[in-house]
């Protein structure tokens, strides 16, 4: 039998393509990135804000304004 749930539907089906990017309206991609960032949500909510959503771009970013 096969399981016609779509991949964004199912958190843990996930094939990559989104993980360079943080998802600012998702809570928990922006949690996860701030205890990844060791910085709160706010901070990288602020990050996302000024240069975008990249994950090397926020890296960038919060090393040089925490």
């Amino acid at each position: 039998e096969l399981n016609w749930i779509d991949m964004s539907d199912n958190k843990a089906k996930q094939d990559g393509r989104d993980d360079s990017r943080i998802d600012s309206n998702d809570p928990s991609e922006v949690s996860y990135a701030a205890e990844q960032f060791a910085v709160s949500s706010q901070q990288i909510r602020d990050a996302i804000e000024a240069v975008g959503n990249s994950r090397d771009t926020e890296k960038e970013y919060l090393s040089k304004n925490k």
